[in-house]
């Protein structure tokens, strides 16, 4: 079994044990899982749940209950031990499968669906390690998990992704039929955002929102306010649209 190590979120109250080598959830999880608009009961879906991260620190902030997949069995396993360990297991549970291709456990709609693709085509430079390579490259191709999303979400749910900002105009092109809120990942002010947030709202009628989004650090390198905030886990990120 690969090395871990056990790393603290939302201000210490979320212990996750992830793999030392690999990919290693961080800042993305928890700002994907603070823009999901969950209520208390519903149910969400997490497609590429890793070790848990982001499905654990919704069900940690919100009542709601998650179901994450998860192609890496690896990680399914640590997702399972993460969910018991925080005490969340009644109401986030991961399954084994490929999440663009449904599996048997996950066929069926939510209130909310959310993802945080693989950030790198196939044809992209690859890591040496055979599990970073499987969570980065997107063999399936961005299109297949903005499509298995939509697929997963019913009729006036939301599929919210954090995705590359250059990858936008893949997820424009595939989604103008509802409606789309965009919400910018500042690194500093003055810096072009690397990351943005995307909800779509699974209903008839094109619209395009473009919010301020969010900066993440200021002038001093340290988190903004804001967000030091979401990161702590005492606020959620707004992508309703603005008047």
């Amino acid at each position: 079994m690969s090395k871990t190590t056990t790393d603290r979120f939302l201000d210490c109250r979320l212990l996750i044990e992830q793999p030392t080598e690999g990919f290693r959830a961080g800042l993305d999880a928890v700002m994907l899982a603070a823009a999901v608009p969950a209520k208390p009961g519903e149910r969400v879906l997490e497609l590429g749940s890793g070790v848990g991260t982001a499905a654990l620190c919704l069900a940690a902030t919100v009542m709601c209950s998650v179901t994450g997949v998860e192609i890496d069995r690896a990680s399914v396993l640590l997702a399972r031990k993460n969910a018991l360990a925080n005490g969340l297991a009644e109401r986030a549970r991961f399954v084994h499968g490929n999440a663009t291709t449904s599996p048997r456990e996950i066929r069926e709609e939510f209130a909310h669906v959310f993802s945080n693709p693989p950030f790198h085509d196939s044809d992209g430079s690859a890591s040496p390690n055979m599990d970073r390579r499987r969570a980065m490259q997107d063999w399936a191709g961005l299109g297949a998990w903005i499509t298995a999303g939509l697929r997963r979400t019913r009729s006036g749910g939301t599929f919210t992704m954090i995705i590359r900002a250059d990858r936008l105009a893949v997820v424009l092109g595939r989604v103008l039929d509802n409606q789309v809120t965009i919400f910018p990942l500042w690194p500093r002010k003055e810096k072009s955002p690397k990351r943005v947030i995307v909800r779509i709202r699974k209903e008839r009628g094109v619209g395009f929102t473009l919010l301020p989004g969010l900066s993440l650090h200021s002038k001093s390198g340290k988190y903004t306010r804001e967000a030091e905030a979401v990161l702590r886990g005492r606020s959620r990120l707004d992508l309703s649209p603005r008047a």
